[in-house]
């Protein structure tokens, strides 16, 4: 048996209430599953309201079964129709195909991505464009045999700007190259988020969103699936105060 694990740490940059990132998941209707993260252009709430409008198209097409490149052309067709080719974002779609057995990466984002597979660490980091600048964009797509002990890492460019301004580098293929496998990938993307915000000196100067898949051998986990979310929010306490409080 094989488990897959879905993890994502995320973070706006320092300022801002709200981040320009979104990401969002579904269950794939011939079985799988599929994850969406935009990056709007720009940050805070004009960029968050792009980004969501995006993500909301691209779900709503998975969920009816259209195919990972064609949401991607289509999306993008969109944002460029409807922006009139003025405004940009950065588009990944992360899919686990049951049917065929396969990860597949849709990425329309200049920032690679990354599989860690055999101890081995590969870096996808062929040209790619993001949506909503040029007519006829298409998504780098990439393939990946559904096998225990594969990781596909993949980030918003907020995660290769961390540390740029105080001259750190984060070494990210060294990283991971040393990434016990039988770690999970909560553990990484929590690992990774903090390695951006501790090169950031605690104050990240974009918009932060990683993503992790792992699939991991199981002797035996049953058919429970599970979910987890942590959501740092403000309240409006009694006293009239802002609270910072976790749902």
């Amino acid at each position: 048996m094989v488990e897959l694990q879905v993890a994502v740490a995320k973070v706006p940059r320092h300022g801002a209430e709200e981040s320009g990132d979104t990401l969002e998941m579904i269950e794939r209707p011939g079985g799988g599953l599929s994850v969406v993260l935009v990056d709007g252009q720009g940050s805070g709430r004009g960029a968050k309201t792009l980004s969501n409008l995006i993500a909301t198209r691209a779900i709503a097409q998975l969920k009816d079964g259209a195919r990972d490149g064609v949401v991607a052309r289509a999306v993008h067709d969109y944002l460029y129709t409807y922006r009139m080719g003025q405004v940009a974002a950065t588009l990944n779609i992360l899919s686990v195909d049951l049917r065929s057995g396969t990860v597949l990466v849709s990425r329309n984002n200049p920032a690679p991505f990354f599989i860690i597979e055999d101890g081995q660490v590969h870096s996808q980091s062929d040209p790619s464009m993001p949506i909503g600048l040029h007519p006829g964009t298409k998504p780098r797509i990439t393939e990946i045999p559904l096998r225990p002990n594969l990781y596909v890492v993949v980030f918003t460019d907020g995660l290769l700007k961390a540390g740029q301004r105080f001259g750190e580098d984060l070494e990210l293929v060294n990283f991971l190259a040393g990434w016990p496998v039988e770690d999970g990938a909560p553990p990484l993307a929590e690992a990774l988020l903090a390695r951006a915000l501790e090169a950031d000196h605690g104050e990240p100067a974009d918009d932060i969103s990683v993503v992790v898949l792992a699939a991991l051998p199981k002797p035996t986990i049953g058919r429970v699936r599970r979910m987890w979310v942590s959501q740092p929010i403000e309240y409006l306490a009694a006293n009239g105060r802002r609270e910072i409080g976790s749902d």
